[in-house]
């Protein structure tokens, strides 16, 4: 066999060989190297902050139901969560009073669908509707915005007008139903205009 007509024989070979080294050399080039990848990974750091912040919830008629302010808001983008200065949660209800509960600090989720306070955290019920005003204090709150409730494990002590009672692990308030239960070792003075009110033997 004549060797010339054997390397002829080759070079369409040779030649699809090195247009596909070309077309991997191009495809390698235009894509972004690992490094970039990974840096595109959201990661647990501030995206923005927010000073003085302030969002309200309306319900249908466009009522104000809820109103969350801080003083500083620091948002997180991989969680979407947020800390927060100094908070307040406000919730207005109609013919009811305003519960108001605040704290050093605390954190809200993407949704703003949980709010936890921290740190000399405190819920305060006007008087009002034939109730006098009512004052719990504790560490840490957790408010669930859509079902208007708020609780606690840490232990809370709570004063209803003349009534003063402590628990040691923790307490849940309806604020539709109006209805605290306290939880673990519960001591502490119930006045007599309080006496009926309350849930299982529990102030209202």
């Amino acid at each position: 066999m004549n060797p010339q007509f054997r390397w002829t024989q080759l070079l369409p070979l040779a030649a699809v060989a090195a247009l596909a080294g070309i077309t991997w050399w191009l495809l390698q080039a235009t894509l972004p190297p690992p490094s970039d990848s990974a840096a595109q990974q959201k990661q647990h750091t501030p995206d923005y902050f927010a000073d003085n912040f302030s969002v309200t919830e309306l319900d249908q008629s466009g009522t104000t139901q809820y109103r969350l302010t801080a003083a500083k808001l620091i948002h997180y983008e991989d969680t979407e969560s947020s800390d927060l200065t100094t908070p307040a949660m406000r919730a207005f209800q109609p013919g009811k009073p305003v519960v108001t509960t605040t704290a050093k600090r605390g954190t809200v989720n993407g949704d703003v669908s949980i709010v936890d306070l921290y740190d000399d955290a405190r819920i305060l019920r006007a008087a009002g509707g034939g109730d006098p005003q009512m004052q719990a204090d504790s560490q840490h709150f957790r408010i669930f915005v859509n079902d208007d409730v708020i609780q606690t494990e840490k232990p809370v002590k709570l004063q209803r007008g003349l009534s003063l009672v402590n628990a040691t692990d923790g307490m849940k308030y309806n604020n539709v139903t109006r209805v605290i239960e306290l939880y673990g070792n519960v001591r502490g003075t119930i006045a007599a205009s309080d006496a009926s009110g309350g849930s299982k033997g529990q102030p209202k």
